[in-house]
């Protein structure tokens, strides 16, 4: 570290257990003025739990924390977590207007809320700029919201700016977009930003140093990027090879087609067994995934299967119909919170079942599932909250595992997970299609797509079918010239 670099966050031995599971034991972590800062380990290393602490949600067993700002004012610092802290009853622009305000009894004129909702959108998304400031935080889409949580930090002054995932529902566009911002305010403002993210070609394109957590003990503490190579970065995260991250395409044995998914001057026939990729921004991916998993009240898009309605009327339809679905969102469209692990895991049986009452057999079948996941659990009575993000994700795919599924829709399943986590997915997902189940997969990373998928179907920025790009046509620049998107 620069000796002229100010110290805004400096963190010392900080120690942190909830019950008898110690998640920090001893934590260390610098982020000085003018740097943007990478803060990377895998899931349940402990970077939220001490983000947490640092921005006083929960309080810390041991440790030194202190905080510097470079003006005459009490140290401030903007969270953009990974799931999405919007007030779902209030406006876009009440949203990010509502750090404006002097005090939780006061407001903010409703002229002056679109003014400080508009100036922080158009830095991003000049288009939702001008078209969502009115619109209720609830009907945005997950895509949406992140664009609106981000905003709302920017438009803060903050001294420090800790990211999560933040780029984990952008387009390719829109992130660059914001790396530019992020970067014309630490040259202007020198603020420090910290960059959580396990998108390495990210962490390089827009980090100076970076800090590496595992097992809740600080390995490497402000590093200059430079000096460390991707393969040492993994090494110190104690995670897989990343060359080893994904596994060789198979073929597909079944001949058989599942399905027929037809759109406006389209149809795209799906083989039992194949992996369909949906590549693109939200617009056209979401109508596909809206239709499969029953939520689509109207949709230019329809099915062809035999045994099937066009379109399932209801998510408990398409469940009946053997259709299952790990939505990207964990928080408001996958985890149950309030309920324990194993009810999370068990939740599609029961539904697709029509049980109400618990078998004395469902203790040992979650524990089997638990255990086929690799999911770090301390007890499947615990809540979902216990767990890290990467492990709630598991959680959701348990779901499915050991049912007679036709098709099951991956939304984002990878969205904020480590290097460890994605692996033990696409291996969960490779089992599923080698059993003959047809999976509909939604990546905005091309480089999974191209790499997982037998086929993918491209959408342009508007939502519109550009084209089905067969194995032997996968390529990046393909794949970036059908969508509009950088790969």
């Amino acid at each position: 570290m620069a000796a002229d670099k100010l110290p805004l966050i400096s963190v010392r031995n900080l120690q942190k257990s909830f019950g008898v599971t110690k998640v920090l034991r001893g934590v260390n972590f610098t982020v000085s003025a003018g740097q943007i800062h990478a803060l990377l380990g895998g899931n349940g290393a402990g970077k939220s739990t001490m983000i947490r602490i640092i921005t006083g949600g929960i309080r810390k067993d041991d440790g030194e924390i202190s905080l510097s700002s470079q003006r005459d004012t009490e140290p401030k610092i903007a969270v953009v977590h990974q799931e999405l802290a919007l007030l779902a009853d209030l406006s876009v622009a009440e949203n990010i207007a509502i750090v404006h305000a002097a005090s939780a009894r006061s407001f903010v004129h409703a002229r002056k809320q679109a003014e400080i909702g508009y100036k922080a959108l158009s830095l991003i998304d000049p288009h939702l700029a001008n078209t969502a400031l009115h619109r209720r935080a609830a009907d945005l889409s997950m895509h949406e919201g992140q664009i609106v949580e981000i905003a709302r930090a920017l438009s803060t002054g903050a001294d420090v700016i800790m990211l999560d995932e933040p780029t984990a529902n952008l387009t390719a566009g829109e992130t660059e977009r914001l790396f530019a911002v992020l970067r014309r305010l630490v040259t202007e403002t020198n603020i420090g930003i910290v960059f959580v993210s396990h998108r390495m070609k990210e962490i390089r394109q827009l980090c100076d140093v970076c800090t590496i957590i595992r097992d809740g003990m600080t390995v490497i503490d402000a590093a200059p990027l430079e000096s460390l190579t991707d393969v040492e970065i993994v090494h110190h995260m104690g995670q897989p090879d990343a060359r080893n991250e994904i596994p060789a395409r198979r073929k597909i044995d079944h001949a058989d087609v599942g399905l027929v998914l037809k759109g406006p001057e389209c149809a795209v026939p799906v083989l039992k067994g194949q992996i369909l990729g949906l590549a693109g921004a939200p617009a056209g991916p979401s109508q596909v995934i809206a239709l499969l998993n029953g939520t689509a009240r109207s949709s230019t898009w329809v099915l062809e299967a035999e045994g099937w309605p066009e379109r399932p009327m209801s998510p408990r339809q398409a469940v009946e119909l053997g259709i299952g679905y790990v939505s990207g969102d964990r928080r408001s469209k996958g985890v149950l919170a309030q309920l324990p692990i194993i009810d999370n895991v068990l939740a599609s049986r029961r539904v697709r079942e029509g049980r109400v009452f618990v078998r004395r057999s469902e203790r040992a079948e979650c524990l089997d599932l638990v255990q086929a996941l690799k999911l770090k659990a301390g007890s499947i009575l615990d809540l979902p909250s216990t767990l890290s993000g990467g492990n709630q994700q598991k959680l959701l795919i348990a779901r499915w595992l050991g049912m007679s599924l036709r098709l099951v829709v991956f939304e984002e399943p990878t969205r904020g997970v480590d290097i460890g986590t994605k692996r033990d997915i696409y291996e969960l997902i490779r089992r599923m299609a080698d059993a003959g189940t047809i999976v509909i997969w939604w990546s905005t990373e091309n480089v999974e797509l191209l790499e997982l998928c037998d086929e993918i179907l491209a959408f342009d920025t508007d939502g519109q079918a550009k084209g089905l790009l067969q194995s032997s046509q996968f390529n990046e620049d393909a794949l970036a010239d059908l969508t509009g998107m950088a790969a």
